[in-house]
């Protein structure tokens, strides 16, 4: 109603200035005598002129109007497809219903509008930064050297903004930060034990995590490579290593055998023996007790080799002392127990064989060794029988004395230490007097053990 009396009034006030130009136009045209072709040419013009500037204004209002239509559609298209890509059913406060002019319409969405479009923003930033770093922990897991996190860089499908799709991208990249610290973790685990290993070998730990992968090194200052084949090439290094320590302990192993067999062969004095301890305290030990630094170095191996083949040269030299000395020490305790004596003849050929080098060293005095273990077990066996055989014969020297004593004129006589043999005499007659009981049982024994010896005693 209102735009209708703003109309009428528009109007009127035309009509009323174009009448008095007209009257104007009029009255000039009577005082100059223009005829009247002339004045209904003008007049018709005039008309057609104020039909085109009406036509423009039209034409003008209509291309406004069609150009607000299509701005509030494009705005609510593009609110729609904000709400579609963003997971969100409605905004609160949008206006439901369409009602008011254009303009009116146009201002009440833009609000909403706006807000909708600083949501996408920062919703398209959250996907962004997840996105980002997704790529990012991917690159290093995937072992890229080189790897531009510009957030530029992120093609984010502004489609679909949902919440839900963005949790998904979450757990993706909670998933990746899972694994990343699992490799770390791994890494920093081989790292650990390459450190153990090196220092156990008397090896440059950080030059061999160095030839793995230069980024493993602490003090090059970039992130580490964790990719499968950075974990791989660690891997076979800790296991390379562990079979050079099973190897070197295995090596050391037989050099400290080596040199107890040639300590026990040569007798070696402890003092000299201890200079090895950390050798020969290996023996016990597995791959797994062994972890002091550097009780596996080469230098300990090279040491042992070389004491090993000097105690070897040396015992040569010394074979012949050796195999003396446990010969003196068979012989004397066959003599003590009265049992066979090995043969001079075999004795002498084993000499031979020692000087012409054809007879195993080792070999030679383990069996003298064994020799001597039998031969005092066979002692131990004949204590019992020999305490009682020394007992016959003190007995029977005893005997002897009597008898050389009670044939002695003077054994009356007084004389210095007369009484002494007179106690002695009393005692030699007790124990003479067991002997018959005894003797022949005794004789028996002595002839079990060597019957030439027992035979000449007997006698």
């Amino acid at each position: 109603m209102a735009s209708f009396q703003i109309g009428m009034r528009s109007s009127a006030l035309l009509e009323s200035s174009c009448g008095y130009l007209l009257q104007e136009l009029q009255m000039i045209w009577d005082e100059v005598g223009e005829d009247q072709f002339e004045r209904e040419k003008v007049l018709v013009d005039l008309e057609q002129q104020c039909l085109e500037v009406y036509r423009r204004k039209v034409d003008n209002a209509n291309i406004s109007r069609a150009r607000l239509h299509q701005e509030l559609a494009e705005s609510e298209a593009e609110f729609t497809h904000l709400l579609l890509s963003l997971g969100e059913r409605s905004l609160p406060g949008r206006p439901e219903r369409k009602s008011g002019t254009l303009k009116e319409q146009l201002d009440a969405i833009t609000p909403a509008l706006q807000e909708m479009r600083s949501r996408k923003e920062e919703r398209v930033n959250q996907f962004r930064s997840v996105q980002g770093q997704i790529q990012k922990i991917s690159a290093e897991i995937a072992g890229q050297s080189v790897y531009d996190d510009s957030i530029t860089n992120v093609k984010v499908n502004e489609n679909d903004l949902s919440l839900k799709k963005l949790e998904e991208y979450q757990i993706e990249l909670q998933r990746l930060h899972n694994e990343k610290n699992d490799r770390l973790q791994l890494v920093d685990t081989y790292i650990d034990t390459i450190h153990d290993l090196s220092s156990t070998l008397g090896m440059e730990s950080s030059m061999i995590i160095t030839k793995v992968h230069p980024t493993l090194n602490e003090l090059c200052g970039i992130s580490k490579n964790i990719s499968d084949s950075i974990l791989d090439k660690l891997n076979s290094t800790v296991e390379s290593l562990k079979e050079e320590k099973q190897k070197r302990l295995e090596k050391l192993h037989q050099l400290g055998k080596a040199l107890k067999n040639l300590w026990n062969l040569m007798d070696t004095p402890y003092k000299d023996c201890h200079s090895f301890s950390n050798v020969t305290d290996l023996l016990s030990l597995s791959p797994a007790e062994v972890s002091d630094p550097g009780s596996l170095a080469l230098n300990i191996i090279q040491q042992a080799e070389a004491e090993v083949k000097r105690l070897d040269q040396l015992k040569a030299s010394k074979m012949k002392e050796l195999f003396f000395k446990k010969q003196s020490e068979l012989d004397q305790i066959c003599k003590k127990s009265h049992m066979e004596i090995p043969s001079q003849p075999e004795m002498e050929n084993i000499v031979n064989l020692i000087n012409l080098g054809e007879i195993d060293h080792a070999d030679l005095l383990m069996s003298l060794d064994e020799q001597i273990s039998r031969a005092k077990e066979e002692a131990s066996s004949r204590k019992a029988i020999m305490e009682k055989v020394e007992r016959w014969i003190l007995a029977r020297d005893e005997e002897r004395w009597l008898e050389e004593y009670s044939m002695d004129e003077k054994r009356y006589s007084v004389r210095r230490g007369a009484h002494k043999n007179l106690q002695r005499a009393e005692r030699a007659r007790v124990i003479v007097n067991k002997i018959p009981g005894k003797k022949g049982k005794l004789v028996g024994l002595l002839r079990i053990l060597k019957p030439q010896w027992a035979c000449n005693h007997h006698r």
